[in-house]
């Protein structure tokens, strides 16, 4: 009888971005904040205007807010601004959207640091960056604002840590098109997707706590945005359990297609890393890895990848997973002659040869046939993706600042020629055809004006050159 060969062992190379001389993320964190100007500290007392602290503040200042309901939407545009909550006797102060403001911070400054607030009740995001670089985000509270939680977005070297997000219809943290970001010891409950790495490369997401979301971690790539790859990431020593509530993202929405009872998900993305992680209690499956066919409705974008490819699967304590899957998943298996009435801990629909993964014998598995054997070694010897030094400060033209402001807001709801959750970018145009200013008319003061898409909230918070700047680039996209 022919013996079949044994599966090859793959080597794992270590990421050029890991290149750190320092020893813990806390010593990156700490020089990177040491790095930016000392300026005054100013305080803010319930009653008082963050913003208008801002409007005030230099570069290097640090805000100090305390206990206390603060109405209004904050726009950091200056470098090395703090926002510091103050917490006492368990009270915080509070940014309340109540339920009609889009966003509670946005910042394009670098070396921002955002800590120790609430931020509850807004429509669009919680904590949203564009463009800067250098920021910390830690130890906030962000419950209830809309779309998503926390929300980097262009942005380099950032460190998202010890915040609790819950009830955000999307992503609770969505890093979208970054480099060197790490994001470890959150809470995320209660959200589609807990956390997101979307077109984004050299991310460590480690040490959190991802439970009773509808999807714990995902690592996406999206076609149709300018950072065509999410590759480089670990995911490791998370706790990834009872991920299982039902979906309700908007209608349209890629995180829509997010199976409910699924630990984590892998679109497209390359170079993955998985270990350490218990994964438990996900009534679908552990960890599905697929190509673009996972999603609806997505915008074909022939510079994406569609397919996973160099995917690492090391030790992880995988228990009690796909006790309910869907369809979808039980059929594949079948294809695959897994012939079982619970779902996979590990599903691989386009298993790439290149990937692997270390002692399959362990895990129930589905699509793996192709994988390899993981070389020893792991991630312990990448501490983070973080940079020993700050990133300097690019220089951003109005047209960049209305590119971003494009795909920063605009392309959450609205595609160039598919229907999300607002209408394709191609009926605005026809609609608005040489107008930009009836475009910025409209977002400052929307009027709802179809029936088949919910109210669009009023975009005033940015200044009026970026309205009109995101205006003139929406009329001339082209994909």
């Amino acid at each position: 009888m022919a013996q079949t060969a044994p599966p090859m062992v793959v080597q794992v190379e270590r990421s050029a971005a890991a290149t750190t001389e320092l020893k813990t993320v806390g010593q990156q964190v700490e020089r990177l904040l040491a790095a930016r100007p000392q300026g005054q500290v100013v305080e803010v007392r319930e009653g008082a205007s963050i913003q208008e602290a801002i409007n005030a503040a230099q570069p290097g200042d640090r805000l100090i807010i305390y206990p206390g309901t603060y109405h209004e939407t904050v726009y950091i545009d200056k470098d090395s601004i703090t926002l510091s909550g103050v917490i006492e006797s368990g009270q915080w102060p509070t940014l309340d959207g109540e339920g009609t403001r889009n966003d509670a911070i946005l910042y394009s400054g670098n070396g921002i640091l955002i800590e120790n607030l609430k931020i509850t009740r807004y429509k669009g995001n919680g904590i949203m960056g564009q463009a800067g670089n250098n920021f910390v985000i830690r130890n906030n509270w962000v419950i209830d604002t809309g779309v998503y939680g926390i929300f980097p977005q262009y942005g380099r070297n950032g460190f998202i840590d010890q915040n609790i997000l819950t009830g955000i219809k999307d992503a609770a943290i969505y890093v979208g098109m970054c480099d060197n970001i790490h994001v470890s010891s959150n809470e995320v409950y209660g959200n589609v997707a807990g956390i997101e790495i979307e077109n984004s490369r050299h991310a460590v997401v480690e040490g959190n706590y991802a439970h009773d979301n509808t999807g714990g971690i995902l690592a996406f790539i999206t076609p149709g945005l300018p950072i065509k790859t999410t590759n480089d990431v670990i995911i490791r020593d998370n706790f990834i359990v009872n991920n299982n509530i039902p979906n309700f993202a908007e209608p349209g929405s890629i995180v829509a297609n997010v199976p409910a009872g699924t630990g984590i998900i892998i679109m497209a993305a390359d170079d993955v890393m998985i270990e350490g992680n218990l994964i438990t209690g996900n009534k679908n499956a552990g960890i599905i890895i697929s190509d673009m066919t996972f999603a609806e409705n997505l915008p074909s974008d022939p510079e994406s990848d569609p397919n996973p490819e160099r995917i690492r699967i090391y030790d992880n304590l995988m228990l009690d997973n796909g006790a309910e899957p869907i369809a979808e998943v039980v059929a594949f298996a079948a294809t695959q002659l897994v012939f079982d009435s619970r779902g996979p801990d590990i599903l691989d629909t386009k298993a790439d040869p290149e990937s692997c993964i270390h002692d399959r014998q362990r895990y129930r598995t589905a699509g793996l046939s192709d994988y390899g054997v993981c070389a020893p070694g792991g991630t312990a010897e990448v501490v983070s993706y973080l940079l020993d030094e700050p990133v300097e400060p690019r220089s951003i033209t109005m047209e960049d600042k209305g590119k971003l402001a494009y795909y920063a807001i605009c392309a959450g709801c609205h595609a160039y020629d598919i229907r999300l959750i607002g209408p394709k970018v191609t009926e605005i145009q026809r609609s608005y055809q040489n107008n930009p200013q009836g475009i910025v008319d409209f977002i400052t003061r929307p009027v709802k004006r179809r029936p088949d898409y919910p109210e669009m909230p009023p975009q005033d918070y940015l200044d009026m050159e970026v309205r009109q700047a995101v205006a003139r680039y929406m009329l001339q996209v082209s994909k």
